[in-house]
């Protein structure tokens, strides 16, 4: 029966390989589970709701993934989004996470438009190389910013501005406003959890060199170990790593979507949308093609659908109470161990259901242990880099604009925004408009009125 629906002989494989597949690929993304409640506590959502989430959209979404369209594709609650929903949105905006959920829900809806629209595909193309590949490498670098910063290896303070006592009092006296700078630099490395990140963030990437499948997994689960010895991670009487879904505590169906439209969230919505456009076509394309499944024209059978599942994907997160699921570069590994069919998809999200009964072990997983993946992801998003011309000025500042503001203005929004209008200003001063795209001229000119008479 597995043959017959997966059609293993024609995509030569069998069921053993997918199941190893799957396993690997659960293995290489599993760490998900842990950084994405992680990230989402950090806007004011339960751990415990984030983590239920997570696996059921994961599982549920990939298993559609492998059973309708026969890709070996997972999906996960995407990096970088999910920073972007907690630490942009709820907590640099002040947006209440049920409407930011709200804003997710919307975008999920225009994904699915756009995609039975096929208007999807031409945004894809559209968009100029330079700029898809500066997202991911801004996005990677905001990432690694959040990992330093909630290890501690980074350290986060606001100084006065003048900065001494008498001159402060004077300012008040006068009642000249007080200003402050950002001030960015090394934490406490003599700190325990600090200690226990740099540990974390050293055997991953020693696990990662050597190349041995689940690095992360296996550094954050030995981190959270060794932090027990240390005395930094606590065990609560009568632990036992396995148990029953606790569903007492979830987000089911928390969203306000009409919140999200009542305050004009058209950034936000427009931001969520636009990443995960080109994020998703990158990876199901790149992933497709390691797979081997592109046809004798150069076409991809199932693309379309492998995208609606991908699109509805986002609004069913945001009913379960995550932020934007997305298809997973990580689905590579289990292309490199022989998956081709959505045998390797089943497998993967049948995996992240049965992670459900391991809740108690993900609730003792510290910053600590959580952290060095952030940074591990960031570093391995900055490969993209090296696909981008920086000998020509015309897409090394657009690209470059993008990749700074998004870490530095600790938006992703604002890297995409500044990249958008810079790119299509210069073509066009240099006399080279005709290489860009008119869906690029409608996107600068969209984000141009945003600013002019839109508030974030």
């Amino acid at each position: 029966m597995l043959e017959k629906f997966f059609e293993l002989s024609n995509r030569n494989t069998d069921v053993k390989t997918e199941v190893v597949a799957g396993i690997t690929t659960f293995m290489t993304m599993a760490y998900i589970l842990f950084v994405n409640p992680s990230i989402l506590s950090a806007a004011g959502m339960d751990k415990n709701a984030v983590l239920l989430a997570t696996a059921l959209g994961a599982g549920i979404v990939t298993l559609m993934m492998g059973l309708f369209v026969n890709y070996p594709i997972a999906l996960a609650p995407g990096m970088g989004l999910n920073a972007f929903y907690a630490f942009t949105v709820v907590i640099g905006m002040g947006v209440s996470w049920q409407v930011a959920l709200g804003a997710v829900f919307i975008s999920g809806l225009i994904f699915i438009i756009l995609t039975v629209t096929k208007v999807r595909q031409l945004l894809v193309e559209g968009m100029p190389t330079s700029l898809k590949h500066a997202i991911t490498v801004g996005i990677g670098l905001f990432i690694t910013i959040i990992g330093l910063k909630l290890s501690g290896i980074l350290s986060i303070r606001l100084s006065l501005i003048p900065p001494t006592l008498e001159k402060i009092i004077a300012a008040k006296g006068n009642g000249t406003p007080l200003h402050f700078e950002t001030i960015i630099e090394m934490g406490k490395l003599a700190e325990p959890h600090v200690l226990l990140a740099v540990f974390g963030l050293v055997l991953i990437s020693v696990l990662m060199a050597r190349n041995v499948k689940g690095s992360m997994l296996i550094g954050i689960l030995a981190t959270t170990l060794i932090g027990i010895f240390m005395g930094i991670v606590k065990i609560p009487a009568g632990f036992s790593p396995i148990a029953m879904p606790d569903f007492s505590k979830n987000a089911f169906f928390a969203l306000d979507i009409w919140g999200a439209l009542h305050m004009g969230l058209l950034t936000i919505i427009f931001t969520f949308t636009f990443v995960e456009l080109f994020d998703t076509m990158g990876t199901l394309v790149g992933t497709a093609t390691k797979a081997k499944l592109m046809d004798k024209d150069g076409n991809f059978p199932g693309i379309g659908k492998a995208m609606l599942v991908d699109a509805t994907g986002v609004s069913l997160g945001a009913m379960l109470g995550t932020s934007t699921i997305t298809a997973y570069v990580e689905s590579a590994a289990g292309v490199g161990a022989g998956g081709r069919t959505g045998l390797t998809a089943v497998v993967c999200g049948i995996l992240f259901i049965l992670a459900l009964f391991f809740t108690p072990l993900a609730g003792l997983i510290p910053d600590a242990a959580t952290a060095p993946a952030l940074i591990i992801v960031g570093a391995l998003m900055l490969e993209s880099v090296r696909f981008i011309d920086f000998s020509d000025f015309t897409e090394g500042l657009p690209a470059f604009l993008t990749i700074a503001l998004m870490p530095f203005t600790y938006s992703i929004a604002n890297g995409i925004s500044a990249g958008l209008v810079m790119y299509p200003l210069l073509k066009l001063i240099s006399g080279r408009g005709r290489e860009v795209h008119w869906i690029v001229y409608v996107l600068a000119v969209l984000v141009v009125l945003r600013f002019v008479f839109l508030n974030e």
